[in-house]
Formats: structure tokens, sequence, C-alpha cells
């Protein structure tokens, strides 16, 4: 598809740079420096959300750039998240346990994507699972991986999530999210009422400042969020199975819409010597017998 002459590029340019922030991560967690090793995860996130509105707002979607998308978050959300793990907790078990649940996390990761890009080649979609995603989605599970280092750089390693069982056991049930068949609600189709943007803009900007204050904090209850919502989606979406009259024949759900929609009857041209419903006219009418007979029985009226 002909995209617009200059500009091609960028979206495979952002791609990049969330490629490069995911593997940077890694460099990170080598030296020690763990939030930002989470903060280059979460910039892999953000910019990871901005290359497909961008393709498509610039008209150069690609074969070529969804492959480095598919590439780029198996690396950056799969492979990043599992290394940074292993170099701060895992790597200190014996036998190989802590490498074993790195490989079957990033293994997950990159299961999930590739069910992902064969339900995007789906001829047959089901009306009800649009607005869904079939497992926790992988950026969300990259982010959501790191957990336990965020509480441990914030509350120390006193509690039991900085115990190597309990962090192996987080990395394996975060994985497993991301294999499974759990619907959770895509961002993209949230759609909130007018009355609540503005309450929901001041809550972002009490959360923003609140991420400044306490970002590992904040951080963590934002994960909590997301799983929290995971029922109400499982709900939500077998309601939707259920309940075929709420369907769109583009998969979405039926809203109510409040405008009201006006009826405009095409205006007939009058053509000689027919009625205006197009049947033809009488001929009395055609020729003007039937109104000249209702004069001359007037006049004689008239006269007596």
């Amino acid at each position: 598809m002909g995209g617009v002459p200059g500009v091609r590029f960028l979206p495979n340019a952002i791609t990049v740079l969330a490629l490069c922030a995911g593997l940077t991560s890694v460099a990170f967690a080598m030296n020690g420096q763990w939030i930002l090793a989470v903060g280059a995860i979460a910039a892999a996130a953000i910019l990871d959300s901005l290359d497909g509105p961008a393709a498509r707002l610039l008209r150069s979607t690609s074969r070529i750039g969804a492959e480095l998308d598919s590439l780029s978050d198996c690396i950056s959300f799969g492979v990043a998240p599992a290394l940074v793990m292993y170099i701060w907790i895992l790597r200190d078990q014996t036998r190989g346990f802590g490498w074993a649940v790195c490989l079957l996390f990033a293994v997950c990761a990159a299961l999930r994507l590739a069910r992902f890009n064969s339900l995007l080649e789906d001829s047959d979609p089901k009306p009800w699972a649009k607005g869904f995603f079939t497992g926790v989605p992988t950026p969300a599970g990259g982010l959501m991986v790191t957990a336990p280092l965020l509480l441990t750089v914030r509350l120390g390693d006193d509690g039991f999530w900085a115990k190597p069982w309990a962090v192996a056991i987080w990395v394996v049930f975060i994985g497993l999210l991301m294999v499974s068949r759990v619907p959770s609600i895509a961002l993209k189709s949230v759609r909130l009422p007018t009355k609540l943007i503005l309450p929901m803009l001041i809550l972002l900007v009490i959360g923003v400042y609140l991420l400044f204050v306490e970002p590992e904090i904040v951080t963590v209850i934002g994960m909590g969020v997301y799983l929290l919502h995971l029922p109400y989606a499982a709900w939500k979406y077998n309601h939707l199975k259920n309940h075929p009259e709420l369907w769109r024949t583009s998969g979405g759900v039926r809203r109510r819409s409040t405008r009201r929609v006006r009826l405009r009857i095409p205006r007939r041209q009058r053509v000689a010597g027919r009625l205006p419903d197009g049947s033809p006219m009488p001929r009395q009418r055609r020729f003007g017998t039937e109104r000249q007979g209702r004069v001359r029985g007037e006049g004689r009226r008239t006269v007596r």
C-alpha cells in the first residue's frame, strides 16, 4: 500500500527503537541498575504501542513491518525480561533451575506472538472476540514479570517477594498467562462515557504525580489492577458470546445511538401526461374535457 513519501520508514524506526530499548534493559541489569532496566522495558512497551497506529496513520503498513514488530516484541518482552530476572536472582539456583524458568518464560512469549499472528490471518473471526486479546499480551507480561524486582528495590529483600522460589513461581505464572486462553481487554477498544472523561483526566494527573513520587509502588499497583481486570474480561467475553443480539456485523458490541435518523423522501419529477406517482393521467384530465364539463354545468345552474 502506498504511503506518505519520505516517512514510510517512521513506523519501522519506532519498532527498531523499541527493540533497542528492550535489549538495553539487559545491559542495565548487568550493571546492577535495576530501575533503569525496568524503565527500558517500559519504554519499549510505549514505543510498541505507537508503531502500529503510526503505520496506519501514514498508510505505510507492510508485511516486513508486521514481522519486524513480532520479532521486536519477542526480544523486548520475552528474552530481555527473562534475562533481567535471571541476572537479578535466578542465576544462583542450582542445577540450572533458574535458567529453565527463564527459558520457559521466553518460549511462552514466542508462542503467544505466534498465536497472535495466526489469528490475524483468520478468514472467519469470532464476532464476539473483537476488542479482546487471547491471553495476556507480551508487553504486559514483560512488565508484570518484573514486579518482584520493583518490590525488592523499594521495600528491601526481607519479604517473600525476594525469595528465589517465589520469583520462579511468579515468572512461570506470568508466562502461562500469556499462552492461556484467558481473554483480556484491549485498551484501544475501551470507550469512556462523556461524563467520565473529566474524572479520568484528573485521576491520570494524580497517577502521573504519584508515579514520580513512588515509581515502584505505583507501577506494582498498576500491574495488580491489570491482573484484577482479567475475571471481568472473562465474564464480559462469555456474556457477549452467549448473546448474539449484542454483536455487530463487524464483531463489536452494538451501542444505542442518541442521534435521530431522518429519512428524506426523494422528490419525483413531474412528467407531462403523468400523475406525480408516475402512473398515466386519465384522458379527461389530460385534455381538459373534465374541467370544461364542470365549468359548463356550473354556468347552467347559475342561469337558472
